[in-house]
């Protein structure tokens, strides 16, 4: 018996640089679960101006993801949040690879060398995306729950991965990178984190010094796969009254060393 052909899920005459036709109401809802990941709660009023849309439209998308168990309301603030169902959709993207779960075992390991919060991020669309963390148990910690964005340039892991980078794909980033200046230490200069990138490739890890948020620190370290590609990063973060200079260099050798383990569990040579 001959195997079933799997059917691609795409009509014959679409080609890869076409623009699709879009779905408004798919798009409506997508734009509203993406509001709601990026706020602690939404009224209906509160969406429906910050999505430039009727109060009406609002109810019947919120109504329809409700539903489903997408969204979640709160009948206390009667503000609108991200549900069940939408985590449980989301955990299939880190599904589709094992460095979440390769990393997690070496993370608790670093977070309890070093006392302080253990992060993994990866590359999504030129920001950090925070995807899995073991917290300390210190009352002031970092915290970045999976989903999180950061800009590269004011980010340990986002620096530790654009220091990887090949010359071309380093200068697409200048390019269209908007530098933003957080703090009085973020880099905002290009010449400038070129030089940071360079030394960061000498010594293996990343410092983030105040640089996204004032008093916090960051260090990190690329993680490669099979090819030797950079794929992801991990990182260490934490107070900068518990992470003074003096440690920095400590910490730099085992984070470095927490993302060459990751690596060779990847195949990494």
């Amino acid at each position: 018996m001959e195997p079933m052909k799997r059917r691609m899920g795409r009509p014959k005459k679409f080609q890869q640089n076409e623009k699709p036709t879009t779905i408004l109401a798919l798009d409506r809802a997508l734009d509203v679960l993406d509001a709601l990941s990026h706020a602690n709660g939404m009224t209906l009023s509160e969406l429906a101006t910050h999505l430039d849309q009727s109060p009406a439209t609002m109810h019947r998308v919120l109504a329809t993801l409700h539903a489903r168990g997408v969204v979640e309301m709160d009948p206390k603030t009667q503000a609108w949040h991200i549900g069940s169902a939408a985590f449980r959709m989301g955990s299939a993207f880190l599904r589709r690879s094992s460095i979440v779960e390769r990393s997690r075992p070496i993370m608790r390991e670093l977070m309890e060398a070093t006392g302080e919060t253990s992060n993994l991020g990866i590359e999504r669309n030129g920001e950090i995306m925070f995807i899995s963390q073991v917290e300390t148990n210190e009352s002031i910690r970092a915290f970045f729950p999976p989903g999180t964005l950061s800009p590269m340039h004011a980010s340990g892991i986002g620096k530790a991965l654009l220091s990887c980078y090949s010359d071309r794909h380093a200068d697409q980033y200048f390019r269209t990178a908007r530098l933003t200046g957080f703090t009085q230490k973020t880099i905002t200069r290009p010449d400038a984190l070129r030089d940071e990138l360079a030394g960061i490739r000498d010594r293996g890890w990343s410092f983030d010094d105040e640089e996204k948020a004032e008093g916090m620190r960051c260090i990190a370290a690329p993680i490669r796969d099979i090819y030797g590609e950079a794929v992801a990063g991990i990182s260490i973060s934490g107070p900068t009254h518990r992470m003074p200079e003096s440690t920095i260099e400590k910490i730099g050798a085992l984070v470095a060393d927490a993302a060459a383990r990751v690596s060779r569990g990847l195949g990494s040579p």
